[in-house]
């Protein structure tokens, strides 16, 4: 038995571990028969493993089923108010909401997929609904504005490595699946400083996006704002929202970088 054998299986538990907790999530809760199913393993391994999450607080139990932990809720409530653009975005997005009546998101890429770290809605946003489906899970870069607004500020081998890891799945009609056309669309968000979501996610929504970049340029996220194509003109796009969101992400880099040399002289 080689050195490397132990920990080949111990790095397998814990991926099947996360198998386990990503079918409760998606299943709403389950019985170990259904989860052992889902996963692809017998019924006593996914009652070991279900029993030993449990044991660990992540997992509850009610009868026969088995749900997720509010200690998710926990976990994930600490990861947002940890991360620096929540804690120098949260105020520029909530004002740019009411401001504005429309849907503000806050985001960053993590494993090439949008994460969503926030939202705010003003008094005229629309798809309530939609929008808290977005807060939880990942979603595609390629067809939202702070998504490609992210990707453009990538270096291009990095995206390629997105693109071959994900896919350029198609939402809508007008959603870009080419990477030729990826490509070339992200050398234009590059130049203007904005990106657009044309109608590529939803029909019927445009969105604004802007991204985030430390002192250094390295990007840490994107910001933008959506709304019904009524309200969102190509040409509002191009002109008050693409202005808006801008001076938003502006505001947050200036006090990203304020605090890191407020650091720096400590």
């Amino acid at each position: 038995m080689t050195k490397s054998e132990p920990s080949s299986r111990q790095l397998a538990t814990v991926g099947r571990a996360c198998d386990v907790i990503a079918a409760l999530n998606e299943l709403d809760g389950a019985g170990v028969t259904d989860v052992a199913e889902h996963v692809g393993i017998s019924k006593s391994s996914a009652h070991a493993y279900l029993n030993t999450l449990r044991e660990n607080h992540l997992v509850v139990q009610e009868g026969e089923r088995y749900g997720l932990s509010l200690e998710f809720l926990y976990l994930g409530n600490a990861v947002q108010h940890r991360n620096v653009l929540f804690t120098y975005g949260k105020s520029v997005v909530e004002d740019l909401a009411a401001e504005t009546g429309e849907y503000v998101h806050l985001m960053c890429e993590q494993h090439g997929l949008e994460r969503n770290i926030l939202k705010s809605a003003g008094e005229h946003a629309i798809g309530e609904e939609y929008h808290a489906t977005k807060e939880q899970k990942p979603d595609y870069l390629h067809f939202t504005a702070s998504g490609k607004a992210v990707l453009a500020e990538l270096p291009k081998q990095q995206v390629e490595s997105i693109i071959e890891a994900h896919g350029l799945p198609q939402k809508t009609a007008k959603t870009i699946t080419e990477p030729t056309d990826l490509f070339e669309e992200l050398s234009t968000v590059r130049s203007r400083g904005y990106a657009v979501n044309d109608e590529e996610e939803i029909v019927g929504i445009r969105a604004v996006g802007a991204p985030i970049c430390d002192a250094n340029g390295t990007v840490l996220g994107a910001i933008s704002i959506s709304g019904p194509t009524g309200r969102f003109t190509e040409d509002r796009c191009h002109e008050t929202f693409s202005e808006t969101i801008t001076e938003s992400a502006n505001v947050i880099e200036a006090k990203l970088n304020m605090s890191s040399a407020s650091d720096s002289i400590q």
